[in-house]
Parts: C-alpha cells; structure tokens; sequence
C-alpha cells in the first residue's frame, strides 16, 4: 500500500457499501462511509478546499487566525488543518454540541467559544454572529464562512460526487443528504444534474428545521423548533444551499434517527453519528415512497465516536424522551436506570470508598445505591463521600458498609407527585420500590426532565 506524506492527502476517497439491515422497500441503499476521514467526517473536504482556497488568494496568511461559526464536524476539519498548517483557530459552537466533540476540537488546540442553541439570528448569542463579531475585532483573522463560502459546496461538486459517480459506476437515481451549510447538496447537485439531469436530489431534514418546507413548498417560517441530532437543519437558508437544486426532501424526527443508529450499529456493525441517523432514515423513507426499483446512495457522514455519551447512552436517550419503553402514568417513568432490570450501577457494602467513587465518576452519577444480593443494604452520596475523605483522605481504603446512608427515603411506584417533591425538595433522593423490590432512584434532574419532557 502506498504511504502518503501527510494525514491531509487521506481526505476523501472514502468507501460505499450497501445496507441490508432497514426496510427499503423496492430499492437499494448504499451508503458512503464518510466517518473513514481522518477528523472522522464529511466535514474534513469542506475545512480542507476553505483553508487551502483562502490561502491561494491571500484572505489567509501565515500565523492567521481562523474564525468559524459551526454546529461541530466542520470545526473539527477546520481544527485539523489548522493544526497541521500551524494556524490558530476559534469556533464558536452552540452548547448542545458533544462532550467528544468539544474535547476533539480542544485537542487539536482549538479556542471554544460556546453559545446558546435556542436563539435565531439576530439575537447577541446567535453563534454565526458571534463569530462574524469576532472576526471583525480580531486582527489577522479570516472568517471560514462555510454557510457563505463557494469553496464548501467546490469540495462536494470535484471530490465527494464524482467518488460517487465512479463508485456506482453512473447508476444512480437518487441522492439523500443533510443540510448544516448546504454546501453537500448543493456541490453534488451541480455535478450530478450535469451527468444525468433525472438524478433525484433529496433534502433529509430534522423535524423543526425550515429545510423540507423550503424545498417542497418553497416557502418557510421558522417558530423557534429545536431537534437534538447535530449538523443537519436549519433556522434560514444558507447562501451556499441552492433550493432550486432540489428535487424532494423528507423529515425525519430525532425518535427516528437516533432508533436508525442503534440499529446500523447492531445489525450493520457501523457506528454513525446523530446526523447519520438522520440521513440514513430519511433515505430508507424516501426509498419506501417508490414504486420501481432505484439505486439510492446517502452518507455515514461522521463516526458515533463523537456521540456516545448521547445516542449511544440510554440514559440520555431516557431523559430526553427518545427510547421506545412502556409508559406506566406513575413514578416508574422517572427513573433513569432500572434496578431490577440490571441497568444500575451499584456496589457492594464490602467494597472500598474508592470503588465506589470510580464508579461513580465512569457512570457520571452523584448518589450509587449498595446493593448485597437482591436486598438495597444503603446509598453513598457525593457530599457524604466529600466530608468523609477531606476530613481523612486514608478513608478512601474504608469500606462503603461505614459511611453509607441506611435511614432512606421510599416511595411506592404508585406514590403522589406531592409526595415526590416533599422528598427532593429536602434535597434527597427518592427511593422507588415495587412491594419489596427496589427498582431505582427519581432525583432532581429527573423530575426536571419530566416536565421539559412534557412541553416538548
């Protein structure tokens, strides 16, 4: 196998293979496995044509300083290069982004600026204001634009369509894919209607974007619609977004895309990230409307690497409404992880203070029940575990039988909502039991998700 010079000179030429785990009705999917990039999205010959075409025309000199406004994967292409280029770089991101997003982009030596997700244009934490604010105050600074930028959807229409085109060997009759900056659908628009003008160009847009109704009605208006997948959907239509390109677009809820992941993940083996699942099921919906067969191709277009403590942790999943599961119209729809169903994370009296706190730190919880048997023996919470260790940090040695709270707090499922809340307004954590079986916790945040989880 050859060896290349540089991790640069592996963007693109990325693999296809075809999907066989979802219902396609009469056609066939293949996707594309943008996630083999070396950032680990499509994003990286976006962040690689910007940098490369500002350099050529002297908007970004050596020592510079670039300035983007991104939801997550074009930042990480722009961070890469940046890196390996030696230029600075500063993203403003708005705050549902990631954990493994942020700490990849700090990794690469990025500044984060983080902003809110909820606000439109116009507003003063609207992320590509800020960043178009910051560029102006900064010296020696050039702002990537990708929303604006004609080097974004360059990238799609010479590298990503034509691998495409060549790959299927010219038989193609319909291409999903998502919109952030637009500049994927357009660029391969543009090269796809010069090769076949029938060639069927599908927007796959979130539930809340603007994106279908622009495309299908030609006409929209945004009413402030909020979704959780990342990198795809919009509140406007970016410059680099032609409309008059498109042929179709589906939506798809984050229900459906987040379901469409785990089960390319387990059936497929593909671990894509939360705009994949998006794509990927808009694409097989799209496929279902058909009455003859068609060769339909989409994008695994980032790696689920990014997304694991979201759309791979049940827990999240459980918070925010998004997992498949029995409704009871009582406390056991509080609880997060099911004791008795093995989901809780939980020690034994026996074991060390140490343990404990490990597992609580790996688990991201502040309160682990212990657990000798099937019998809940007590609950050690973090200020519990705080005062003990600042007073003698050797207590981390001690086992957890000696500092674990025994007086708890329980409730039946059936138990009042009033009754709930004159616990955890105490500050407490409530005890859930079935008869004589503990089944779990309802904290705070629980509560709290209960009713965000109602307005939604």
């Amino acid at each position: 196998m050859e060896v290349k010079d540089s991790l640069l000179d592996l963007i693109g030429n990325t693999p296809m293979i075809k999907l066989k785990s979802l219902d396609t009705g009469l056609c066939d999917l293949y996707v594309k496995l943008e996630l083999n990039n070396p950032g680990g999205s499509i994003k990286d010959r976006v962040g690689l044509s910007i940098i490369e075409e500002a350099e050529k025309s002297g908007a970004l000199l050596p020592g510079g300083t670039i300035i983007e406004a991104t939801a997550g994967n074009t930042g990480i292409g722009l961070a890469l290069i940046a890196a390996l280029k030696g230029y600075k770089i500063i993203l403003v991101i708005p705050d549902k982004m990631s954990r493994e997003k942020i700490l990849h982009l700090e990794g690469l030596g990025a500044e984060i600026i983080l902003t809110r997700s909820d606000v439109a244009e116009g507003h003063p934490e609207y992320y590509q204001d800020l960043a178009r604010k910051l560029a102006s105050e900064t010296s020696g600074s050039f702002l990537a634009n990708q929303f604006s930028n004609p080097s974004n959807p360059a990238a799609h229409r010479t590298t990503t369509a034509p691998e495409i085109w060549e790959q299927m060997q010219g038989q193609i009759d319909a291409v999903v894919a998502g919109v952030g900056s637009g500049g994927t659908l357009t660029g391969m628009a543009e090269y796809f209607k010069s090769q076949d003008p029938s060639i069927c160009m599908v927007a796959a847009d979130p539930e809340g974007s603007i994106i279908s109704d622009a495309v299908l009605k030609g006409e929209y208006s945004y009413d402030g619609g909020s979704w959780l997948v990342e990198g795809v959907g919009e509140d406007f239509i970016p410059d680099t977004f032609d409309v008059s390109l498109m042929d179709d677009a589906e939506t798809v809820s984050d229900k459906e895309a987040f379901e469409v992941l785990r089960i390319i993940l387990k059936e497929e083996g593909i671990l894509g990230g939360s705009s994949t699942g998006t794509l990927v099921a808009a694409a097989a919906k799209w496929c279902r409307k058909q009455t003859e067969h068609k060769n339909v191709v989409t994008f695994i277009c980032d790696t689920g690497n990014k997304y694991l403590s979201k759309a791979f942790n049940n827990a999240w999943l459980h918070d925010n409404n998004l997992l498949e599961i029995e409704k009871f119209g009582d406390l056991r729809d509080l609880i997060n992880r099911r004791a008795d169903k093995g989901e809780m994370i939980s020690v034994s009296p026996t074991d060390t203070l140490l343990v404990a706190y490990n597992r609580m730190r790996a688990s991201d919880v502040s309160q682990i029940p212990v657990i000798e048997g099937d019998n809940l023996m007590g609950l050690l919470d973090e200020e519990d575990l705080l005062l003990t260790v600042s007073k003698d940090p050797e207590a981390f040695s001690n086992n957890v039988s000696s500092h674990m709270i025994e007086k708890l707090d329980i409730l039946q499922f059936g138990a009042s909502e009033a009754e709930l809340l004159s616990i955890l307004s105490e500050g407490k954590v409530a005890i859930i039991y079935d008869d004589e079986t503990f089944i779990g916790f309802v904290t705070k945040v629980d509560l709290i998700n209960h009713y965000r989880n109602i307005v939604k």
